[in-house]
């Protein structure tokens, strides 16, 4: 082959170019693409179906070149949480094209910019940048919008006027009108997917405009905090939405009569949340009833309602797979009896502050539910051992285990669980103090797939526990011991030792642990993203030293009080670690030259107040 002779170019054809870029992985790597040469530049352009913009200066302007450019995008998503900034190398000046792209962003924004609008409208999206996305994405799919606060009904009408083929709308937070969904029920028939959290700006005229027009299609809708909007926009939903497969809804507005629309019209219902204060046994027993292929039920802060609704369910929703209820007071063993006893193919069940239910309820889904791959308690002081001993008997197939706050709940119970559900794979433990280093001992010694380990507070678990897990979990790639006093430098060796793959490594208020504990992790540990090291008093620069010369793939390090480590060892961190994006630690511990080098990684503890 002649030295440096183009074989891609002169062989491959414009088609079976667009589909090597088409199936590249990363934004970044496209970016990199385009830039090879001006035939890849020129091609790159139409394989784009994706763009995503954050809060920036003129977005308006910038969606418009983006149109331009791109010409083949179906998803296009603007959340205004999110900054956009522009990396900085460490150390280095910055080049003339930041100069330029920072040129061209104020150009923009003098040119656009309305006399007399503030200078935070100039970083919001108006209705202008809105028609621009109508004009230049014909093609669009998707549209999100997340807290586009200058958008209104009349933007949103371009978009319906000239992106017929719409199928999820994204709202949130959002201060559009009715007009504006109005239009969108009338244009495009296609919508399948519609969010609106926090829009204030709408009311029930125009939920029922756009279930009348494209009701017939939609399958997934969630409302929350929007005041104006009640049983009658629900009532429409259940007439003309018969397709509808996700209803999402949070409302005080909300009553039995529109719960109970939505449940006889919409038979097709598969995932319900509900956290509407106002609706009782009435509403949910229809559920029970009508929806028979639900699959996921998600029930919040429920007070006015009863075991009689899980009854319901139970006997009703023989496809359920999921079910979470958290802060439901009136609920009891009986109703978590019903659905074990009527929903078999359950493999999701969360409980949270449902103080109510205890042990003899968790017993009938371990006897019951076989399925069953992911349980989290929350908050249940009532739930005792002998619970997760029928859990660990029956379901064999558990992979994620979450316990917070359960007083009564000990060693007993985790045995049964490493014994019985060999295939676990994620262990959070917080704030139970009765679980101890023989319960995670029978962890190591029988989950050899444990990928996450988090026991956190847990004052009877030492070193020993985490020498079993060293050994017998080779996979782990999380793990968080945080504020478990017995641990010292023996545990965390060993699963240095053990566990190659860790990436993430949380070992906080750890008062025993020093600086040899700290070089194993970076001797054994090379992969390690993650460090928490906070409140660890007899760490110090030594051990920072060691950490980093091979742990180069660091990312984030939170050290803050420890007494032991100064500016010497925070900027051995920073200059060691070129990946690294977040570094916590005291203000006064930086010396002027690591802010200089390293500032837009450098987070500080906040205690002036």
């Amino acid at each position: 082959m002649a030295r440096g002779q183009d074989w891609i170019n002169t062989t491959l054809p414009d088609e079976l170019l667009l589909e090597i870029f088409r199936n590249l992985d990363s934004k970044s790597t496209r970016d990199a693409t385009s830039l090879v040469c001006r035939r890849w530049l020129s091609l790159e352009r139409f394989s784009r179906d994706t763009i995503r913009i954050g809060a920036s200066g003129s977005p308006d302007a910038l969606v418009d070149l983006l149109a331009r450019r791109f010409p083949n995008v179906k998803n296009v998503y603007i959340d205004e949480r999110l900054s956009v900034s522009l990396p900085v190398d460490f150390g280095r000046r910055r080049n003339a094209s930041h100069s330029a792209l920072s040129w061209l962003r104020l150009h923009f924004v003098s040119e656009r910019s309305e006399p007399g609008a503030s200078e935070s409208d100039s970083y919001c999206i108006s209705d202008a940048g809105l028609t621009a996305v109508a004009d230049g994405f014909g093609k669009l799919e998707k549209l999100s919008l997340i807290w586009c606060s200058n958008a209104t009904s009349a933007g949103l009408r371009s978009v319906a006027e000239k992106c017929r083929f719409l199928k999820s709308l994204d709202l949130q937070g959002c201060y559009v009108g009715d007009q504006g969904l109005v239009a969108i029920g009338k244009c495009c028939r296609q919508l399948e997917i519609l969010n609106l959290r926090f829009c204030e700006g709408l009311t029930d005229a125009g939920l029922v405009e756009l279930a009348l027009g494209c009701g017939k299609t939609l399958k997934w809708l969630g409302v929350a905090a929007c005041a104006k909007i009640t049983d009658v926009s629900l009532e429409a939903v259940g007439s003309h939405c018969s397709s509808l497969e996700t209803l999402s809804l949070d409302s005080e507005f909300v009553h039995n009569k529109g719960v109970l629309a939505v449940a006889k019209g919409c038979s097709h219902l598969k995932n319900l949340s509900l956290q509407c204060i106002n609706v009782t046994d009435e509403a949910l027993t229809a559920v029970g009833v009508f929806c028979l292929a639900l699959e996921s039920l998600a029930l919040y802060s429920f007070q006015r309602f009863t075991d009689m609704s899980l009854c319901a369910i139970g006997k009703g929703c023989k496809k359920l797979k999921s079910l979470m209820l958290s802060d439901c007071y009136f609920l009891s063993d009986k109703g978590l009896e019903a659905v074990a006893a009527g929903c078999s193919e359950l493999a999701h069940l969360e409980v949270n502050g449902c103080h109510n239910i205890g042990t003899y309820g968790l017993e009938s889904i371990g006897r019951s539910c076989m399925r069953l791959t992911e349980l989290a308690l929350l908050y249940c002081q009532k739930v005792g051992d002998q619970a997760l001993s029928e859990v660990g008997k029956g379901c064999k197939y558990l992979e994620a285990l979450h316990l917070v706050d359960c007083s009564i709940i000990g060693d007993e119970a985790i045995y049964s669980i490493a014994t019985g559900c060999r295939n676990l794979k994620r262990l959070h433990i917080r704030r139970c103090y009765e679980v101890g280093t023989r319960g995670i001992v029978a962890v190591g010694n029988n989950c050899k797939y444990l990928t996450d380990l988090s026991i956190r507070f847990c004052d009877r678990v030492g070193d020993e526990a985490l020498v079993a897990i060293g050994e017998g979990c080779p996979y782990l790639r999380h793990l968080n011991v945080s504020g478990c006093h017995q641990i010292g430098d023996n545990g965390i060796i060993a699963i240095a030792k053990g566990c190659p793959q860790l990436s993430y490594l949380d070992v906080s208020v750890l008062q025993n642990l020093r600086d040899m504990a700290l070089a194993e992790v970076g001797e054994g540990c090379p992969l390690l993203k993650d460090i928490v090291l906070s409140h660890c008093r007899q760490i110090t620069d030594v051990g920072l030293a060691h950490l980093v010369r091979r742990c180069t793939v660091l990312e984030s390090c939170h050290m803050v009080y420890c007494p032991g480590i100064t500016s010497a060892g925070v900027a051995t961190v920073v200059s060691s670690c070129t990946n690294m994006k977040k570094v916590l630690i005291e203000k006064a511990k930086v010396s002027e030259r690591t802010q200089r080098r390293a500032g837009s990684v450098i987070s500080y503890l906040c205690v002036d107040l």
